[in-house]
């Protein structure tokens, strides 16, 4: 079955040229030309992948991402032409889960788009891995699933990888390059604020205080570590 894709941007020339490209390798392509008619095509066709441009009228793509986070976990890769660090900051926490600077090769988006649809669809443990629950916190990866206090934690498909990587692994220190590689794949290994900003939003869902975290802990120099709190 193919894997349907959105495109919401408001330069069509690039959109033409990205969509014809994307068809031909295989994929179900929709576009939409800004954030408002995007959020339709999300609530009308549920994509497996958003495309999504920065600077668009209407609605732009920090907005736009901002609402898709608040009713959907499907991934997102922002576009944007100013290439800024603070850019990609900004989409990351936002809840994007790649970002790609104009101008870019097709070949490299095409490529981005497979590693986030590949992160999406596959769990990062093996199949029956033992259940962490310290009853507050339970972490599911037979079921994929989070919850704090009773209540399901709602998490992108990347964000749960790293967090199923991180309790699996719980009490040892994981590298940066390590978690990129693991969760994100070696193509990845040069983007090491991603592995910071994931875990700053994943502590916002499950820590008691984001600020002084119990569960996710970082290593100054080192890595990461998940920490029991029963422990």
């Amino acid at each position: 079955m193919k894997s349907k894709l959105l495109i919401v941007d408001d330069d069509m020339t690039l959109v033409d040229a990205l969509g014809r490209y994307l068809r031909k390798a295989g994929y179900e392509v929709l576009t939409a030309p800004d954030g408002l008619s995007g959020l339709q095509q999300l609530y009308q066709h549920r994509p497996d992948l958003i495309i999504l441009d920065v600077m668009m009228p209407k609605l732009d793509g920090w907005e736009t991402c901002r609402r898709i986070r608040e009713i959907s976990s499907v991934p997102i890769i922002m576009l944007t032409a100013r290439g800024q660090e603070s850019d990609k900051i900004t989409g990351l926490r936002l809840g994007a889960d790649d970002y790609v600077s104009k101008p870019f090769s097709l070949k490299e988006l095409e490529a981005r788009v497979e590693a986030v649809l590949r992160r999406s669809r596959m769990p990062s443990g093996p199949e029956t891995p033992a259940l962490y629950s310290d009853g507050r916190l339970v972490i599911d990866p037979v079921r994929w699933t989070v919850t704090v206090d009773g209540e399901t934690v709602e998490l992108t498909a990347t964000e749960r990888r790293l967090l199923f990587l991180l309790a699996e692994n719980a009490g040892r220190v994981l590298t940066t390059n390590q978690i990129l590689e693991q969760v994100w794949g070696p193509e990845y290994l040069d983007e090491a604020d991603y592995v910071k900003l994931y875990i700053w939003r994943i502590r916002q869902k499950i820590e008691i205080d984001p600020r002084a975290p119990g569960y996710l802990l970082t290593e100054r120099g080192l890595g990461y570590r998940f920490a029991r709190l029963n422990n």
